[in-house]
């Protein structure tokens, strides 16, 4: 029986004689190389922590925004220009540009008591849940 496989034109051909004097130079970017931001979620009794990689971003340009139980996190980082006069890029992988990353959790968030922190590249949310308000029974008249 033989084995069938998707063709992507974007892979390295093992048998292609030229693979080894492009080294992957000129190949386009996919889909799956494209910058995400990444997260982990942790839930707790009261609260929830959110851990978002977001390397070589300065904290004035990462905005976080909560809405109810919706959170929104907006970062952009900048090439710096480190050419040097008489020098040349020759292969550039870092990321630059906006990112942003939205998502939503089973509870709604007390967004005043809400803290961020971001040290070493890692932006670190601290999410407490909005305390559940109990039902209350109507007399009727």
């Amino acid at each position: 029986m033989a084995n069938l496989t998707r063709f992507d034109p974007f892979t390295v051909n093992a048998l292609d004689p030229f693979d080894d004097v492009f080294k992957g130079f000129f190949r386009p970017v996919s889909a799956e190389r494209s910058a995400v931001l990444k997260i982990d979620v942790q839930e707790h009794d009261d609260h929830y922590t959110v851990h978002a990689d977001l390397p070589g971003v300065k904290k004035e340009d990462i905005h976080v925004t909560i809405d109810g139980n919706r959170v929104a996190i907006s970062a952009e980082s900048r090439r710096e220009q480190d050419v040097k006069e008489g020098g040349r890029l020759l292969r550039s992988e870092r990321h630059y540009g906006k990112l942003s990353r939205s998502f939503e959790l089973a509870n709604e968030l007390d967004d005043s008591r809400a803290e961020a922190q971001y040290r070493d590249g890692v932006l670190q949310l601290t999410l407490p849940k909005k305390a559940a308000t109990s039902a209350r029974k109507l007399t009727i008249n």
